[in-house]
């Protein structure tokens, strides 16, 4: 049972940051395209 349930945190997490930009952008009531250029930015 154990099992099943870390693998379904490891799936959303895994989704969580696929989709980071748009749910970052609902979030926080950004526009996306700021959201991605913070991502992006060259640190």
């Amino acid at each position: 049972m154990w099992f099943l349930i870390l693998l379904v945190i490891l799936a959303a997490a895994g989704l969580a940051y696929a989709f980071r930009v748009p749910l970052l952008a609902k979030i926080l009531g950004q526009p996306e395209d700021r959201i991605s250029r913070a991502l992006n930015k060259k640190r």
